[in-house]
């Protein structure tokens, strides 16, 4: 586990119209909902396994996510144990 890497997903709000790849795997001191970055439309990958980010895949509706190609949640997140896009 990374220790080190602390804090909101929601910080990463200032990079909203830039940010293309998030990999938080195994930062399990990060914390958030994933849905906090649904209106990213450059994001391409988000991985957040074993972080303490929560959420409800169920939340989704067709316009999140919009470049969205993977996508890694932790199990605490809603229908998130291994779900991936295809």
């Amino acid at each position: 586990n990374n220790y080190i890497m602390t804090g909101n997903i929601d910080s990463l709000r200032v990079l909203k119209d830039t940010l293309e790849l998030v990999n938080f795997h195994r930062c399990s001191l990060v914390q958030g909902n994933f849905m906090d970055l649904a209106d990213f439309p450059r994001l391409k990958v988000l991985c957040l396994k074993n972080t303490a980010v929560t959420g409800n895949l169920l939340d989704i509706d067709e316009h999140h996510f919009p470049q969205l190609q993977s996508l890694s949640l932790p199990d605490q997140v809603c229908g998130g144990d291994g779900y991936k896009f295809q």
